[in-house]
């Protein structure tokens, strides 16, 4: 897992209003290939700006100002994605890396049933599999994810928020990519249900070989799951650790309070003083 499969290279990206506003500053980061990578931080610390703007899907006033992402493709080709077209943009997002995006248990449209909705994805950017071979490939998908593909013709209001969240990892899945970048993806989640998406998410990266970013305010939850994780503030990756390392030997203060602010199921209890 030491190879990059993402290197991102002094990347900044500002809102351009009044005043403007540096969300992203001169961040420089590999996602190694095969590995799980926390960015973690308050609101407002940078995460998801720079999720979204490595893929170039931050709309204005956000302007990116510099740097540069090169995605190193498994047949050993450098693509730099500021160098590609829309088209080729388009393209690029799916196959080659695709994203849970936050809330996206909720952006099932309501009026489709679970199968069309994967089965865009195939008519989309597989044009030239037939519909026997999409319909086998969308029960697959509903297998893998433990939905089942029995729930294929369902509507997502007929699914708990839990198999609707699994049809979405479903969905970013389907093409095989090289990169899952998931935004908040169990935040609307019982603890319960919760802990069986992340479960599920490590063994489908043990099965598949994809990386994941996983972005969440939640410290405790990224070193339960991550190999390595990234704390954000104000734009800035303030601290980057092997998630042991991070539990265990925080060097930076931000990263230090971060942890204080959880509480622990152990110790002392606390005394209320007025």
């Amino acid at each position: 897992m030491t190879d990059p499969l993402l290197s991102i290279r002094d990347f900044s990206v500002v809102y351009d209003v009044d005043p403007p506003v540096e969300a992203v500053k001169h961040v420089t980061l590999d996602i190694r290939r095969g590995e799980i990578i926390g960015l973690a931080g308050e609101s407002g610390s940078g995460k998801t700006t720079l999720a979204y703007g490595v893929q170039r899907l931050l709309k204005p006033p956000a302007v990116i100002t510099g740097g540069s992402v090169v995605f190193h493709d498994e047949d050993g080709a450098d693509i730099d994605l500021h160098a590609l077209d829309v088209e080729q943009m388009r393209r690029f997002r799916w196959d080659k890396v695709s994203m849970v995006f936050q809330g996206a248990m909720n952006a099932l449209n309501p009026v489709a049933t679970i199968a069309s909705q994967l089965d865009d994805v195939f008519v989309v950017h597989r044009p030239r599999m037939g519909r026997r071979e999409r319909r086998e490939a969308v029960d697959e998908l509903l297998e893998i994810v433990k939905v089942g593909a029995q729930r294929a013709r369902s509507y997502p209001h007929e699914l708990s928020g839990g198999m609707r969240q699994r049809v979405m990892i479903a969905m970013a899945l389907a093409l095989r990519p090289q990169l899952m970048v998931m935004d908040e993806p169990t935040t609307a989640l019982d603890v319960l249900v919760q802990r069986e998406i992340l479960k599920q998410i490590s063994q489908l990266r043990h099965e598949f070989g994809f990386s994941v970013v996983f972005i969440t305010h939640d410290l405790p939850l990224l070193l339960e799951i991550s190999d390595r994780i990234a704390v954000m503030r104000e734009g800035e990756i303030v601290e980057l650790s092997d998630a042991r390392e991070l539990w265990t030997n925080p060097r930076h203060e931000y990263t230090q309070n971060l942890l204080r602010s959880f509480p622990r199921l152990t110790g002392e209890r606390g005394v209320v003083t007025r």
